[in-house]
């Protein structure tokens, strides 16, 4: 049988295959597209579907060791060096994705109460969000400091001085004019 673009397009269509490899099954199929659609799953080592379920497996695989691994990981909430809360990671982030207002607001609250929010991960590393926290916000300060510097260098901004000069600018011209 003839070997043709056609045939070597539904072939890689249903398979997947580069176009060599469609190309050399079609010439040992004798040129039959079925006879080679067979051929290249038996040789992959299953139909599509075989496939399929193969990656759904593999997913769920990764979901679970997430899952798993998320519940490990653990977000407690101290005050006095007392475990107020301890909640799972994944119930967090959960809560989080449901309501993220809400889950800011808790946040807000627990570090507004000088609670301490800690982040246990599975291998004992603990991770403070209020010193986190507390650098971001040092940070925020750090840069809106670094702006009001910048357009306030003797008391006044440089739009007030620029506003300043341009009154004056029209006052003269206004003068030159009459």
């Amino acid at each position: 049988m003839e070997i043709n673009l056609e045939k070597v397009d539904a072939v890689r269509d249903r398979t997947g295959v580069s176009y060599k490899e469609a190309k050399e099954a079609l010439e040992k199929c004798g040129g039959d597209v079925i006879d080679t659609i067979i051929y290249i799953e038996e040789k992959n080592g299953g139909t599509w579907g075989d496939n399929l379920s193969d990656k759904s497996n593999e997913v769920m695989d990764k979901v679970k060791e997430i899952l798993k691994k998320g519940n490990v990981t653990r977000i407690q909430l101290k005050r006095n060096n007392e475990i107020v809360m301890n909640i799972p990671i994944t119930a967090g982030a959960i809560g989080a994705i449901i309501s993220p207002p809400i889950a800011v607001l808790g946040l807000a609250t627990a570090l507004a109460s000088k609670c301490r929010v800690e982040i246990v991960k599975d291998d004992g590393e603990v991770i403070d969000v209020n010193e986190m926290t507390k650098e971001s916000i040092d940070n925020v300060v750090d840069k809106v400091n670094e702006y009001k510097d910048k357009f306030e260098p003797n008391g006044s901004s440089e739009f007030e001085k620029k506003d300043e000069n341009d009154f004056s600018n029209e006052f003269s011209k206004e003068d030159q004019d009459k």
